[in-house]
């Protein structure tokens, strides 16, 4: 199980995790594979908080309901994959402990609106198959700039503090338009050269990982912020907290899509390549 000592109190790991496809909901392929290797290493928390790419909105947002409703946020996919459900709890009164990390910046209480994305439910189906840890989301702010949530992820740290995890959803190499079907777990050159860049970023100092957007790749690989962004807040809790960050896993989908996933509180962990 593996845990962080701060202070001598013990803290919960975090994640960033590279989602790919919401048919990794469904398979049982490298990937999940993987995922659920991570899982084994990862304390029961209290409560779940997710930052995914799947909610990129104009505010700061928290969802507050007690049971959220599971949002199949695609389309063009199997039908089984939108019978798929995640009936997790939510934790209502985690919004109230944000807010007050938070401050002064402004935050949104979702009532009704959101829920559990498939960022979070197609990789918690294989972190926690049982859906028995409440599930609290935390949107995108599509109008803040990058700075903005890597201070946003500093600020967060202190909830891993009292059992919650927080995992980020995203991908750091995310190009639809480049996507090769016949490539399944491969990556162009390019994306490995910006994979590769921020892999060596976040291992020598997430603090400054805003540097890569200044990499020749990176217009390419980010083509739109929504799914880089999450890495961001796991840049910002390894500053808060001057952790050694993990990388867990290394691989690529479809030629455009990095698979990377990047832990906090992981020492020891052996990389999983695909």
């Amino acid at each position: 199980m593996c845990k962080t000592k701060i202070n001598s109190d013990i803290i919960m790991p975090a994640l960033f995790v590279g989602h790919g496809s919401p048919m990794n909901a469904l398979e049982e392929n490298e990937f999940t594979q993987a995922w659920q290797k991570v899982a084994q290493n990862l304390p029961k928390p209290k409560a779940i908080l997710v930052i995914s790419a799947h909610w990129y909105i104009d505010s700061t947002a928290v969802t507050v309901m007690e049971k959220p409703k599971t949002i199949h946020d695609f389309y063009g996919f199997p039908k089984s994959l939108f019978d798929m459900g995640y009936p997790a709890p939510g934790l209502p009164k985690l919004f109230d402990e944000i807010v007050d990390l938070v401050q002064p910046l402004p935050v949104v209480a979702d009532v009704e609106n959101w829920g559990i994305d498939h960022g979070a439910w197609s990789v918690l189906k294989h972190l926690f198959p049982k859906a028995d840890v409440p599930v609290v989301q935390l949107s995108i702010n599509a109008l803040k700039p990058l700075e903005y949530h890597v201070e946003l992820g500093r600020k967060l740290n202190k909830l891993r503090e009292k059992g919650i995890l927080i995992l980020a959803s995203g991908n750091v190499v995310h190009n639809l338009r480049k996507i090769n079907w016949n490539a399944k777990t491969q990556g162009e050159i390019w994306a490995k050269r910006f994979d590769k860049a921020v892999l060596n970023q976040m291992l020598d100092k997430p603090s400054e990982i805003l540097k890569v957007t200044g990499h020749p790749d990176y217009e390419l690989s980010v083509p739109t912020p929504d799914h880089f962004i999450p890495l961001l807040y796991l840049a910002g809790l390894a500053s808060a907290s001057n952790e050694q960050v993990n990388v867990l896993i290394e691989g690529y989908a479809l030629g455009s899509l990095s698979m990377t996933c990047y832990g906090l509180g992981f020492e020891g962990f052996k990389t999983i390549s695909v």
